[in-house]
């Protein structure tokens, strides 16, 4: 007679980047809380190991940021592609969870199916088919079981397109929407008294550099134009000092602040904010907080967006509510005069301004969740999956056993 399932679930997870690790630990710790417990391992980073995971190797072994990085780490990615690959079939587990970096995992996925098609397959974070190669929809198809999704709109674009099911289970920023919006006094700080604006201009150095000059220059036109205010720049340790450096001739010296609480902070009290375009601005949105969206590529990269990219908007807020709720200035339009003009009816109270707050409004209840945080969300079609995956195999091994008594 075969051998029971153990009670525990036995999940493989794979995670390339740092976003992929800061999304894949919920789900673990979900899976362990919610779900009879849960053993975990694969490839991922500090987060997911403090969650418990057994990880094949180190996570930066399969990171590479821009094509020059890739092509020097390309032997050594291929070669933790065929490992991870290997794990997987010699013990397959109940489930496999890919985390984001679709370079690496779908490649995965394809392998792992070909080679063990009852091992179900789950990939956490849909591709943004929405903005560009639609037809990598379809191409998930034969490998993927189930997609989640980050955004309400991605289950019916997937559908569309022909990918695999796909579920919206929230984004992780719901969870931190108590932390991101203020408190009594933080938003007694918003309506009266010295208004503070934040300057957001990338969290990686090459876009900062980029649009420092363009923010420096609009920060110093609102100054001229008579408007008075306190200027707060958040960014991260790691960038801290190149930040400082950039901002130093700025007409107006920011307050510069780093780590994730200060960040949190200033954006409880922040009234408005110019920002590049990226999660931050969903960020700024969830907060409450009226924004510019800025940004600027180098010049090829502008002429390869206009031929590939398929939506109108590069802010996440202005896609999901249909409407141009945030003004935005890209590329050869992203000008200080522009910017300033743009900026300047967000820090008095008025219909630009009130505009862009009912949006907001109405976007928490669009991504809303009913309360459920979505890592126990995503935990639970993981789960979900998996005893469908053990019930699939247990049949399949009792239909290839000989008959009782034989």
């Amino acid at each position: 007679m075969s051998r029971l399932p153990h009670p525990g679930l036995d999940v493989f997870v794979v995670a390339g980047e740092e976003s992929g690790d800061a999304l894949g630990a919920p789900v673990m710790r979900a899976l362990r809380e919610h779900h009879g417990g849960a053993t975990f391992r694969g490839v991922g980073g500090d987060r997911m190991l403090a969650e418990g995971l057994h990880s094949l190797f180190p996570m930066e072994d399969i990171t590479a940021m821009g094509f020059g990085a890739v092509v020097a780490k390309l032997p050594l990615i291929l070669r933790r592609l065929r490992e991870t690959v290997a794990a997987i079939v010699a013990n397959p587990p109940d489930v496999l969870l890919l985390v984001d970096s679709p370079d690496f995992t779908h490649r995965v996925a394809r392998r792992v199916r070909r080679l063990r098609p009852e091992i179900p397959i789950v990939k956490y974070v849909a591709p943004t088919v929405w903005a560009w190669r639609p037809g990598r929809a379809r191409a998930m198809t034969p490998s993927i079981d189930h997609v989640l999704a980050l955004f309400p709109f991605e289950p019916a674009v997937m559908q569309r397109l022909g990918g695999p099911p796909t579920t919206y289970v929230g984004h992780p920023l719901l969870s931190e929407l108590d932390r991101l919006r203020p408190g009594p006094g933080e938003s007694e700080r918003r309506r009266s008294g010295r208004p503070v604006v934040l300057a957001l201009p990338g969290s990686r150095g090459q876009e900062v550099r980029r649009l420092a000059s363009v923010f420096g220059d609009t920060f110093g036109r609102l100054a001229m134009a008579g408007h008075d205010f306190e200027l707060v720049l958040p960014t991260t340790r790691r960038l801290l000092s190149m930040v400082t450096e950039v901002t130093r001739d700025w007409p107006i010296t920011p307050r510069v602040v780093s780590g994730h609480d200060d960040k949190l902070a200033a954006f409880r009290s922040a009234r408005a904010a110019l920002a590049a375009s990226g999660t931050v601005t969903l960020e700024l949105a969830l907060a409450g907080v009226p924004h510019v969206g800025a940004y600027r590529v180098a010049p090829w990269e502008a002429e390869l967006a206009k031929r590939v990219l398929t939506v109108k908007s590069a802010l996440l807020v202005n896609i999901m509510l249909d409407a141009p709720v945030i003004p935005e200035f890209l590329q050869y339009d992203c000008r200080p005069e522009s910017l300033a003009e743009a900026m300047a009816p967000l820090l008095v109270d008025g219909p630009e301004r009130q505009e862009q707050l009912d949006g907001f409004d109405h976007l928490v209840a669009l991504m809303g969740t009913d309360g459920k945080p979505p890592a126990e969300i995503a935990a639970d079609i993981v789960a979900r999956l998996a005893r469908e995956g053990r019930g699939h195999a247990a049949a399949r091994q009792i239909a290839a056993s000989p008959p009782f008594g034989s």
